[in-house]
């Protein structure tokens, strides 16, 4: 861990805190130490405490390249803390989360034994009344004049919403109306969305969406990812998974890389697992597959099909 502490002089939680760089000069080397004479200290305060680790797919990806034997160390230190004492008897708690599936990850680096003790919580997708609950609080609760068929049209644009994207839309209806002071029509919403897409605000964001495949499929995955979504960004409705896969064989012959039946499909199904997993693809109906976000497919079609 001695990377990932490179700049942490101190930790501190609960009243308390261990000042690394003053107490150990190889503090970086005797990260384990360190780790359990620190939880001992928040666990012996007798309060509750949840520790939340952001983005634990990424840094472990890291880790993974920098030292894999250091990731598996790290791995089963993490999963005796988190085990021993019992939960039930533990006054700490863990929320671990990321913007890539973390078992997909530790699967494809053979580690995922090591977090099976951990529940999947998956965040439940915005209704369609989300949505427009939001739309209402957001342009009425402002005095914001709108058609009715307006929270309808940011339904159908915005797809599985990116709450993130839901918002800079119904901003920029706001920021609209006090221009032109006007009622605001379906055709605004239009408007918005595809000044968004093309926006440096929403450009920023969605370009972290095409560059975290590079960085966490390896091909032959990640070259057919990247084609699967081409496809599936300039289909209207969303592509079958029996076209999908006679896509992925044709990409592995073309490829050059040949694989018993068994295998392709298996591919296939990972690659289709990981997609849904990282939130680029939903299964709108049975054996159709769509983006889940309807901005980030206009901006793929634009940008990458």
């Amino acid at each position: 861990m001695s990377g990932a502490l490179g700049t942490v002089g101190e930790i501190g939680v609960g009243g308390f805190k261990l000042a690394l760089r003053q107490s150990d000069p190889s503090w970086r080397q005797n990260w384990r130490q360190h780790g359990d004479r620190f939880l001992k200290q928040a666990r012996n305060t007798g309060v509750p405490i949840l520790f939340i680790i952001d983005e634990l797919p990424d840094m472990l990806l890291n880790l993974s390249r920098k030292d894999a034997a250091l990731l598996s160390e790290f791995l089963a230190w993490f999963r005796t803390q988190r085990l021993n004492p019992a939960p039930a008897r533990d006054s700490i708690r863990w929320l671990v989360g990321g913007s890539v599936n973390l078992a997909g990850t530790l699967d494809a680096l053979g580690q995922v034994d090591l977090i099976n003790d951990l529940e999947d919580i998956p965040l439940p997708p915005l209704t369609d009344g989300d949505i427009r609950a939001f739309v209402t609080e957001m342009l009425g609760g402002r005095d914001v004049p709108y058609e009715e068929d307006v929270p309808q049209r940011l339904v159908s644009r915005l797809g599985r919403p990116i709450p993130l994207f839901m918002q800079m839309a119904t901003q920029d209806l706001y920021r609209l109306w006090k221009r032109e002071q006007r009622k605001i029509v379906a055709s605004d919403v239009d408007a918005v969305f595809e000044a968004l897409i093309v926006g440096p605000g929403a450009r920023t964001r969605l370009q972290h969406y095409y560059s975290r495949i590079r960085q966490y499929y390896t091909d032959p995955k990640r070259s057919i990812a990247y084609a699967l979504l081409g496809q599936i960004s300039v289909c209207k409705s969303g592509l079958g998974r029996a076209a999908l896969l006679q896509e992925t064989d044709r990409l592995l012959v073309g490829s050059g890389i040949e694989l018993p039946s068994h295998e392709r499909k298996q591919l296939f199904n990972q690659i289709m697992l990981d997609l849904e997993n990282d939130f680029y693809i939903v299964e709108v109906e049975e054996g159709i597959y769509d983006f889940a976000s309807g901005v980030l497919k206009s901006w793929w079609r634009k940008y990458y099909a």
